[in-house]
């Protein structure tokens, strides 16, 4: 009983603190700023804010008993892809609805927030009725990370985040390949607090030899890429990726640009001269391939990358995060609550590598591998069109970004987009095989 008590207790103070952060992202933002669509990609923060708060609603149509959606209105807006309740609005025409105001929506999110925070403190709720809140809770972290990908894009500096803190100064260390070793490997959430359902159950894979790289890519190492004529040459990419470099006139990854012959970036920091030292972001899958191939080299796969970042070879065991099982602090990563609004230099957290010496393997940019995004072998789903859904035509990713809330991200954590998607803090380090 005391154990039930206290995963309620840690429920409520996972819910008060995210929908506080939701709120904090958001409180600098002009009314303006809260209804415009840039591009198709895209949600409108007024959208993000009431359809996190819909997601608490379908929780609780399926966990309070004569449950009754707050407006049928708000539902068909804010529905995503869920099938089950309606028909779901269109992605990019979020920013052609007037309706609901941002003052509504506001005073939706307030509402939910009160309603959930009731159940919560108040309620009997079995662990089915928990985990469901757990999952929301994470969602609406997710939701989180994609308002954050969402301001860059609509606002770049102009964005004023209520807490911004200075880089940290990086350890001077020469990128290496590491050698690990192959055999079977038990690869997924191996703890006992809330996980998604794609990182369950736990299997034996097996694995050969492999090499991977310290850090992951640098824009110095990429921009070599670029310069080599990376871009013109179909003989790096797949065919698919080629028509998309063509058809899409890629250059460089986003948000780069030439200007009198000096690579820029335009993101939270400003337009400036694209760092070096900083791993290379917003590359779609595409990229990440290309790169390897022109380096003579490949992507992990994710049961590599997963092995690399939280098997203890001297301890023969594994771990929930690279420097361990403790829960990720500002010394450990670049993540949300670290609040830096752009990727650290690569060395700057050596006290979050690996126990193979494997740097920011979570946080800064999250990591394509060469995995199909699928279900694990005895998959069930713990919640219907959630992730099950996409398990075709998507690569998974590994690690977490800056915008990633701490509470979200695990070693064991499974991200998953389109091969042609590059708005998301997207990066990769190679493998090899030996």
């Amino acid at each position: 009983m005391a154990t039930v008590s206290k995963q309620k207790s840690n429920l409520l103070k996972q819910f008060n603190e995210t929908r506080t952060r939701t709120l904090s992202l958001v409180q600098t933002l002009e009314k303006d700023d809260f209804i415009v669509q840039t591009a198709p990609f895209m949600s409108p923060p007024k959208w993000h804010l009431g359809h996190v708060s819909w997601l608490l609603e379908v929780v609780m149509s399926k966990t309070v008993s004569n449950y009754e959606f707050y407006s049928q209105e708000f539902s068909e807006y804010l529905n995503s892809y869920y099938h089950q309740f309606g028909k779901p609005h269109d992605k990019d025409k979020r920013g052609l609805a007037t309706r609901p105001t941002v003052d509504q929506v506001f005073e939706y999110f307030h509402m939910i927030t009160n309603k959930v925070a009731n159940i919560l403190q108040n309620e009997p709720l079995d662990e089915k009725t928990q985990q469901l809140f757990f999952m929301a809770i994470n969602h609406e972290c997710q939701h989180q990370e994609l308002l954050v990908y969402d301001l860059q894009h609509l606002l770049a500096d102009r964005y004023r985040p209520l807490t911004r803190n200075s880089l940290p100064t990086p350890s001077q260390q020469e990128s290496s390949s590491i050698k690990i070793n192959g055999g079977l490997y038990m690869m997924g959430y191996s703890g006992d607090q809330f996980c998604y359902d794609i990182e369950l159950p736990e299997h034996k894979v097996y694995l050969d030899d492999y090499k991977i790289d310290s850090y992951p890519v640098t824009n110095k190492q990429y921009m070599k890429f670029v310069e080599d004529g990376g871009y013109d040459d179909f003989k790096y990419w797949l065919s698919d990726g080629w028509d998309k470099v063509r058809n899409e006139n890629w250059k460089a990854p986003m948000y780069w640009e030439k200007i009198d012959g000096q690579w820029m970036t335009c993101d939270f920091l400003g337009n400036r001269k694209i760092n070096p030292n900083e791993p290379v972001c917003h590359v779609s899958y595409y990229e990440a391939d290309a790169y390897c191939k022109w380096a003579g080299k490949r992507l992990p796969t994710e049961a590599e990358w997963e092995k690399a970042a939280c098997w203890d070879e001297k301890n023969q065991r594994k771990t929930i995060f690279p420097w361990g099982n403790e829960s990720p602090d500002p010394i450990h990563a670049n993540l949300l609550e670290s609040y830096l609004w752009n990727c650290s230099e690569v060395g700057a957290y050596p006290n979050g590598k690996s126990h193979y010496g494997c740097h920011q393997m979570i946080g800064d940019v999250w990591e394509w591998t060469s995995t199909e995004f699928s279900g694990y072998p005895g998959f069930k789903t713990g919640f219907s069109e959630y992730n099950d859904k996409w398990f075709a035509n998507q690569k998974v990713l590994r690690g977490g970004s800056f915008g990633t809330p701490s509470i979200s991200i695990r070693g064991s954590y499974r991200n998953f987009f389109r091969l042609d998607e590059r708005w998301l803090f997207s990066g990769f380090r190679c493998a090899e095989y030996i």
